[in-house]
């Protein structure tokens, strides 16, 4: 008989501990520095020197800024303040007018009914108003022949008759008519005038523009205008020149 062999004994498996989760530890964040950033300042560009200007320019600019920009100028009227002051008792004032000579002439005004006529078909406002707000009774007026070779003063005149509404202004058969103005509310208006008489010797526009006296005549420095003022100085200039 064979013998029995004893049983070997069966070994279980080693259960294996879970391992204790790690304790996660919170790292603390140290806030950076921040260095603040040195702004350097920005070099101005250098400034170029100023061009020396001429002897004769800086005489010509000095001579420009001593001449007034009108003699009839006031600070609160602007450049033609003078014109529509006040009058004192008795004062003349002057003024000069233009026409083409074609279109009515120094010789039609010395043919008209008491070599006097009315003057009609301004249609600028700033001529309106030496016109209408200017001029009175009694003023003395040159008469210019324009648009001709050679423009020229011819004679003198004075107004008879101050500014009235401009008929032609409302006629709507002329030219010159204006539906914007009516009989209630003129905007045109006219004079009348009376020619005085003609000057010994025109007086041409070269030689007004050689003039010094003259240099700063209203005909020369807003030319377009059909009416401008003329300064007691001014009038007795051209005065000495047509008799010269």
């Amino acid at each position: 008989m064979k013998a029995r062999g004893k049983k070997a004994a069966v070994k279980k498996p080693a259960t294996k501990k879970k391992a204790a989760p790690k304790k996660t530890v919170p790292k603390k964040t140290v806030p950076k520095k921040t260095v603040p950033k040195k702004t350097v300042p920005k070099k101005a560009p250098a400034k170029k020197p100023a061009a020396k200007k001429p002897a004769a320019k800086k005489a010509a600019v000095k001579a420009k800024a001593a001449v007034s920009p009108s003699q009839f100028s006031t600070p609160e009227g602007g450049p033609w303040g003078k014109c529509f002051l006040p009058r004192t008792n008795g004062e003349k004032r002057y003024w000069l007018v233009k026409s083409e000579p074609e279109t009515f002439g120094w010789s039609d005004l010395a043919r008209a009914p008491n070599q006097t006529t009315h003057w009609d078909g301004v249609r600028n406002h700033a001529a309106r108003n030496f016109l209408r707000d200017g001029m009175r009774h009694g003023d003395l007026v040159f008469f210019y022949h324009s648009s001709t070779d050679p423009s020229a003063i011819v004679g003198i005149c004075e107004v008879q008759r101050e500014a009235y509404p401009d008929l032609t202004a409302l006629d709507p058969a002329h030219p010159g008519y204006d539906p914007d103005s009516s009989p209630a509310k003129p905007t045109w208006f006219m004079v009348d005038l009376r020619a005085v008489e003609p000057l010994p010797t025109p007086v041409t526009l070269a030689m007004i523009k050689k003039a010094r006296a003259l240099a700063q005549m209203a005909l020369l420095r807003v030319g377009r205008l059909s009416v401008t003022p003329v300064t007691p100085a001014e009038w007795s200039a051209v005065i000495a020149l047509s008799r010269a």
